[in-house]
């Protein structure tokens, strides 16, 4: 089966490794971005593709006409698209005969869009789910493909979450890719009546509120830790990021949101509106003192 493959994070140079590994597969053809300011976990195709000697091509120096004059001439048979936040065109969509595939870490028809591991660790969610689906003109709308579930701990943060759920999706990579070959997949329609979809974040959803549980004060600093940009709290005008907490209890109700109650070798605990958290990774160059507010 040959496939183009398209995506420019760390999950689809996994992804690509992977399949190129399938004796399925053959990948003739890569389009990537060569850089990116939008994706903390950018990761260009372009070097892999290169020494592998697979024609490969930066988004940015081709229209659409262009890219699916090239997808038509190398022969393809389908998409991989995993790891692309922009929308493919139905020209590209339906450039190939069987069609286009794409990856979603969540749970479809539930938690469509945007930042969906960010989403579920700071909403604190139990579980979460590796898809693969059917590509069509709206975002995370088609058929499902395949489906495996993923429990959230409540130790796991960003990158943790992000691990596990890429060796849920490599091995299903390796299940599927056979399948889509010999034309034996099953097409799952989405249930649209169960579905949500999750708006893109700003860097202000990353501002911890003190007011606040200490508990989704917690989950809002594992949601945005590496590799993402991190949570962060204003203190004395300025911005500091936080990488890691814990949540604790603290039941005094007469002390403010915010307040330092203790400050001890680099790890602060601060006062939220129900419990407390203590910081235990951060940005601060010296410690806020007890009694101090954030």
């Amino acid at each position: 089966m040959r496939i183009i493959f398209i995506g420019c994070v760390e999950f689809s140079f996994l992804a690509l490794k992977k399949t190129l590994s399938l004796h399925e597969a053959e990948v003739v053809g890569v389009i990537t971005r060569t850089r990116s300011s939008f994706h903390s976990d950018f990761h260009s195709l372009q070097p892999l593709a290169v020494s592998r000697g697979i024609p490969c091509f930066d988004a940015e120096n081709y229209n659409n006409k262009q890219l699916v004059d090239r997808i038509k001439r190398l022969g393809a048979d389908i998409i991989y698209c995993f790891g692309w936040s922009q929308l493919l065109s139905a020209d590209v969509l339906h450039a190939c005969p069987i069609g286009a595939i794409g990856f979603h870490p969540a749970e479809l028809p539930k938690n469509r869009g945007r930042h969906p591991i960010i989403w579920a660790l700071a909403l604190g969610l139990p579980k979460t789910a590796s898809t693969f689906f059917w590509m069509d003109a709206g975002a995370d709308l088609g058929d499902i493909l395949d489906q495996k579930p993923v429990r959230i701990s409540n130790k796991d943060d960003a990158g943790s979450l992000y691990r596990k759920i890429a060796l849920v999706a490599l091995r299903q990579i390796e299940g599927l890719t056979p399948r889509l070959a010999h034309g034996t997949v099953k097409r799952v329609p989405q249930e649209g009546f169960r579905a949500n979809s999750w708006r893109k974040r700003s860097k202000e959803d990353g501002c911890i509120d003190w007011r606040m549980s200490g508990r989704s004060v917690y989950n809002l600093v594992r949601a945005l830790t590496r590799p993402y940009p991190g949570a962060y709290c204003i203190y004395k005008g300025r911005e500091y990021p936080v990488w890691k907490s814990k949540a604790e209890l603290f039941h005094e109700k007469n002390v403010e949101p915010g307040k330092v109650l203790e400050s001890k070798r680099g790890k602060i605990l601060v006062k939220c509106g129900e419990g407390a958290v203590r910081l235990l990774e951060h940005g601060f160059k010296i410690s806020p003192k007890k009694g101090e507010y954030l």
